[in-house]
């Protein structure tokens, strides 16, 4: 019986270190985006983006505002903010220095009612059409920013915004590069860890592990 437990324990053990080891890995779903990005237009032999902290943050504001705007039938999103809200509502918002603020020169955005991964979100969210995927594949961007929420009602909202702008030298972040920390969200490239976009992983994570500890508890006292 003693050897049965340890070889229990030591399953359980393994497994709960997988489990650790690929939550720590996949904590800001954003940054994973912009690496799926990047992986597609490597594939058409097209230059990596940049992953941009200040573009990522207002990415992150343009999701929030789109609250209550998804169409749960396709997934789709229908909201496009004032010109203004660029530079006077979201860059402050976010501490991207004005003087730094470049041309944004493509956007696409995407909901769901529940949470997706940044793989099955950019082939069944984002990027199901060739519209979308030309967005993408525009030679001239340079830089890209992901921001994602979960906000109404529990539903999943993504915003990708992409820039032409200097890779170092445009949408820089106050502060030494960490801006202001946001409430809501994930958005690529931040220095703060995400607030809510992942909460639903991470308490089944600690759901998952509480089980663990009980099975384990109930082997070693039989």
């Amino acid at each position: 019986m003693k050897k049965e437990n340890s070889s229990l324990m030591s399953f359980l053990l393994l497994l709960s270190l997988s489990f650790l080891a690929s939550s720590k890995s996949h904590g800001n779903p954003a940054s994973e985006m912009v690496n799926v990005l990047n992986q597609n237009r490597t594939a058409w032999k097209l230059g990596k983006l940049h992953e941009s902290p200040g573009l990522g943050c207002i990415a992150l504001q343009y999701a929030e505002l789109c609250e209550g705007d998804c169409n749960v039938n396709n997934n789709t999103l229908t909201c496009e903010p004032p010109e203004d809200d660029f530079t006077q509502v979201f860059a402050p918002n976010c501490g991207v220095e004005l003087p730094t603020f470049g041309t944004i020169t493509g956007h696409v955005l995407g909901c769901g009612t529940h949470y997706a991964t940044p793989e099955a979100s950019f082939s069944d969210i984002l990027f199901r059409d060739n519209k979308s995927l030309l967005v993408l594949r525009n030679r001239s961007h340079t830089e890209v920013g992901v921001g994602m929420a979960r906000l109404h009602k529990g539903t999943y909202f993504w915003c990708i915004l992409f820039s032409d702008g200097g890779t170092n030298s445009s949408f820089s972040l106050e502060a030494n590069g960490r801006g202001i920390k946001q409430r809501k969200g994930c958005y690529s490239g931040s220095a703060f860890s995400c607030s809510n976009a992942h909460m639903i992983s991470m308490r089944l994570l600690n759901s998952f592990l509480g089980i663990l500890l009980s099975i384990y508890t109930l082997a070693i006292t039989v």
